[in-house]
C-alpha cells in the first residue's frame, strides 16, 4: 500500500475515533429543541420539517423565493424591478421563518457560537456558484460598541466558516460601521435605508485587498437590504468589481404570497 494511502487510511480512522468519543461524551442534540439526534450539529426530524429550504424558483438578482414559475417579470421581484439593490446576487439558505429564528436568534444574541459552522454548510450549498467566483469573502461589520457588549460578529464566523469551505481567503475588518445605528427589525424599507446612511466605510488599508475583485459579502438575515446595500455600495466605490450576498436566511416578499403577481 502506497504511504499516502495508508496516512490518509490513518487519518480517517483517527477522525472516526474521536468522532466516537465525542459522541460518547457529549451525545448528541437537536441545535434547535435538544432532542437527541444521531450526529453532531444536526437538528431532529421535527425541526427540519419546520425550516424551508429556498429553492428556485427565485428571483435571479435578489434571490427572494417565488411561489411558482414564471412569477415576476423577467425573473425579478417587483422590488428589484422598482429599485435593484447594488449587489449584483443574494442567495440565502433559508426562508425566514420561527423555526430558522430558533436557531439564527440564539447564534446572534444567546452566545451559541457553535451554530455558525452547520448553519454555513447550508449557506455554502445555496451559494456554490456565488462562492466559486468569489475572490474574498467580506462580513457585514458590527459596530465597536455593539461588538463589545456581544463578544463576537456572528457575520464574521459565518464568513470564516464559509471561507475553510470553499478555500477562499476572508477578509473579516474589510468593512467599518462608523455610525452606531437602530436596531433595524422594527423599522420599515424606507426607516431602514435612512437609517443606514453613511453608516458603512471601507477600513483605510482595505481599498488595496478589494480593488479589481469580485466579494462575497456574508451575513445572517437579509430583510429590506438596506444594510447589505450598504455594505456593497460602500465595497463599489472603493473599487470592487462585483460584490454579491450570501446569507442564511431571507424574509420573503409578503407581494408575492398568494397575490396572483404574475
Amino acid at each position: 500500500m502506497p504511504i499516502a494511502a495508508a496516512m490518509a487510511g490513518a487519518t480517517r480512522l483517527a477522525r472516526l475515533g474521536a468522532g466516537g468519543l465525542l459522541d460518547a461524551l457529549l451525545p448528541p442534540h437537536c441545535l434547535s429543541c435538544d432532542s437527541p439526534v444521531l450526529e453532531q450539529d444536526a437538528v431532529c426530524a421535527t425541526c427540519f420539517r419546520g425550516l424551508h429550504l429556498i429553492v428556485p424558483p427565485l428571483c435571479r438578482h435578489c434571490g427572494v423565493p417565488f411561489e411558482h414559475e414564471g412569477q415576476g417579470e423577467d425573473g425579478l421581484c417587483p422590488a428589484c424591478l422598482a429599485a435593484p439593490p447594488p449587489f449584483e446576487r443574494a442567495r440565502a439558505a433559508f426562508a425566514y421563518n420561527e423555526g430558522l429564528a430558533r436557531l439564527v436568534l440564539p447564534l446572534k444574541h444567546g452566545d451559541r457560537t457553535e451554530l455558525a459552522r452547520p448553519l454555513a454548510r447550508h449557506m455554502a450549498r445555496a451559494g456554490a456558484a456565488l462562492l466559486a467566483e468569489a475572490d474574498l469573502i467580506v462580513p457585514v461589520p458590527l459596530h465597536r460598541w455593539r461588538l463589545f457588549a456581544r463578544r463576537y460578529n456572528q457575520s464574521a464566523l459565518l464568513a470564516l466558516h464559509l471561507g475553510k469551505m470553499a478555500r477562499r481567503p476572508v477578509l473579516p475588518d474589510a468593512l467599518r460601521r462608523v455610525r452606531a445605528t437602530p436596531s433595524l427589525g422594527s423599522l420599515g424599507a424606507e426607516a431602514r435605508h435612512l437609517a443606514m446612511e453613511e453608516a458603512i466605510r471601507v477600513a483605510p488599508r482595505a481599498p488595496s485587498r478589494i480593488a479589481g475583485r469580485r466579494l462575497l459579502l456574508v451575513d445572517d438575515v437579509l430583510t429590506s437590504g438596506a444594510t447589505a446595500g450598504a455594505c456593497a455600495a460602500a465595497l463599489l466605490s472603493t473599487g470592487a468589481a462585483q460584490v454579491d450576498l450570501l446569507t442564511v436566511a431571507r424574509v420573503p416578499d409578503p407581494r408575492l404570497s398568494g397575490s396572483g403577481l404574475p
